[in-house]
């Protein structure tokens, strides 16, 4: 290499540094943008994005309390038939006269270490503008490099939303010009996507709207990979800062057909789509952490009419509430302009969080609007069939498959086997997985596994340890109270040397940061069950019995059940740890001649 071609590389590279130095969260004036690329943006309203890209949390507490009294307000009016909507029952009729159409475009960040197009770092917790490539930025002459890892995640989220995947696809330039976007186009799959031809098979307790009966099946017309854009922070009244971490981040486009009809069916697609995706490890977060943005199509026409009305998109909507209110009230106010004889502009309408009603964003972009074209620096995508059989065969289960085993076979209510799949990112179930496994191999019961068995664990692993970690208002690690820890306390329960009650304190104690050994614990701190006799449990139970005259007649004579019960935690109060629950029942039914 000559001496004139090693210094022109060197300062190459000296320009590139400078720039990512000074693009260190620069402040990026509007007015100059406006110069810059003829370009309005708009500060008036703080559009709802994603969580993380939202700056002013005390604003954003103050719009969701509103909110929350808002809707505290209303049922309680609804309740005492004061209610101040007194249209809500005309409004209701107009629903009757009206169907609701509803398209999904699902855009969640996939799960990689790497950018789509280029080596620099996916991770966006780093210092700003720490992660990115020439690429990135739109240097002039900087060149795609397709990273091939990126596409693993890509199909598991397709094979597990049953998509059929193309051998051949291609990528597409899309033309825009934002603040967000170097190169002015976005890189995605328009003409040729990876995937098509997939659904999704919404059921009861997905929380699908009555009316929709079950099953509901939602086609997904295709699954598309495309680049994320720049984070953007709004610095009122006219600064907006640019993290451009996110640039060419990996993201995954879904694409539903028009076929919902209900608000409620809509967010139960949402919620059932982000599900499959965190089962088969395809994505970072779901829409709680920003991992996942939806984009509505809505549109209203005549009841027994085959024909669509005109669409509305909302955008970047970034949580499962949101998509409901939204929808709701882009169709009340779509029912109100035609009703008024008016007609509905195709345009691209914002959300914010606590409003009642759609804003005008801009008028509706299509496709020659963008003017998409083949991107001309990228080859094709060849995806072999090996590769595909050999992801379709590792596929973890689905959620479906997981819940119907969850209530046929361990015997959870279907609420806590939801709650259970659905929680830290299935962190949870991997715990209760591990507990009555371990359980399962050690302990010295005569207890075999069953639902009994995987009920116990399910309880405590759901409602106990989740009362814990509300209280201290910690997330959940299976590090504060370890598996083989909880497995202890559940075999000493079952085998009768601690109570109930005993149970909760050592859990309490180990999640408090006791590191003591369960059996340790129980020794030294004298928790072991102590038996006492028969006649023990006669005694304390007369005696309550003798100073509570009232609620004896309300169990006796009217039935109330739930007073013995209050009868049984008296007793296991008076017993400091020794009065087993069982035998209590047991002791006071047969005094109250219940048996």
């Amino acid at each position: 290499m000559s001496k004139a071609a090693s210094v022109n590389g060197l300062h190459h590279i000296l320009a590139v540094s400078r720039l990512r130095a000074a693009t260190r969260w620069q402040s990026l004036r509007v007015s100059s943008l406006r110069r810059q690329w003829n370009l309005p943006i708009n500060h008036a309203h703080a559009l709802q994005t994603d969580a993380a890209e939202v700056n002013d949390v005390p604003l954003r507490k103050q719009l969701k309390d509103r909110a929350k009294r808002k809707r505290q307000f209303e049922r309680i009016a609804v309740e005492d038939g004061t209610s101040s909507n007194g249209r809500q029952k005309e409004k209701d009729a107009r629903l009757d006269k009206w169907k609701l159409t509803v398209g999904l475009e699902i855009h969640a960040q996939l799960n990689t270490e790497r950018k789509l197009f280029s080596t620099a770092k996916s991770s966006e917790n780093d210092e700003p503008n720490t992660n990115v490539s020439i690429f990135d930025l739109a240097f002039p002459g900087s060149q795609p490099e397709f990273q091939k890892a990126t596409l693993i995640p890509a199909l598991r989220a397709a094979l597990g939303l049953s998509c059929n995947i193309h051998r051949e696809s291609r990528f597409d330039r899309k033309h825009y010009y934002y603040q967000d976007q170097p190169a002015g186009y976005q890189i995605t799959q328009y003409y040729k996507p990876f995937a098509v031809d997939g659904h999704v098979t919404l059921y009861d307790h997905d929380g699908i709207a009555a009316e929709d009966g079950q099953p509901v099946n939602i086609a997904i017309k295709q699954v598309q990979m495309e680049q994320d854009t720049a984070k953007s922070t709004l610095q009122p009244p006219s600064t907006t800062f640019l993290d451009f971490n996110r640039v060419g981040h990996p993201l995954i486009e879904i694409i539903t057909h028009p076929q919902i009809h209900n608000v409620q069916t809509a967010s139960a697609c949402v919620r059932k789509i982000q599900a499959i995706l965190q089962a088969v490890n395809a994505v970072t977060t779901g829409m709680e952490l920003g991992g996942l943005r939806a984009d509505v199509n809505v549109s209203v026409s005549h009841k027994g009419s085959d024909k669509l009305g005109q669409r509305t998109e909302i955008k970047n909507l970034s949580s499962f509430r949101a998509v409901e209110d939204s929808i709701a009230a882009e169709r009340d106010r779509q029912i109100a302009v035609l009703e008024a004889g008016g007609s509905i502009a195709g345009e691209t309408r914002g959300w914010t969080l606590g409003s009642t009603e759609t804003k005008k964003l801009r008028g509706k972009e299509g496709e020659v609007d963008y003017r998409y074209m083949p991107d001309p620096d990228i080859p094709p995508l060849f995806i072999g069939e090996d590769l595909v059989n050999h992801i379709e065969k590792s596929l973890p289960v689905l959620p479906d498959n997981t819940l119907a085993d969850l209530t046929t076979n361990s015997g959870l209510t279907t609420k806590d086997a939801k709650t259970l799949i659905s929680l830290d990112d299935g962190e949870r179930l991997d715990y209760f997985d591990e507990v009555r496994s371990l359980w399962s191999s050690t302990r010295s019961s005569s207890l075999s596994p069953s639902p009994a068995f995987d009920k116990i664990v399910g309880n405590w692993v759901l409602h106990e340890m989740g009362g814990l970690l509300s209280a201290a208002a910690t997330p959940f690690s299976p590090k504060l109270v370890p598996p083989e820890t909880m497995a202890d306390i559940l075999a000493n329960l079952h085998d009768d040397r601690i109570t109930g009650t005993t149970a909760k304190q050592l859990l309490a104690m180990v999640f408090n940061g006791d590191k003591r050994v369960i059996n340790t614990i129980i020794k030294a701190e004298n928790l072991e069950l102590q038996h006492l006799s028969r006649d023990e449990y006669l005694a304390m139970a007369q005696t309550l019995i003798d100073k509570n005259a009232e609620k004896v007649q309300q169990i006796q004579q009217k039935r109330q059940m739930g007073k013995l019960m209050w009868f049984v935690g008296q007793m296991m109060r008076r017993g400091e740890g020794k009065v087993e629950a069982n035998k209590a029942e047991a002791t006071l039914k047969e005094l109250l001649g219940l048996d």
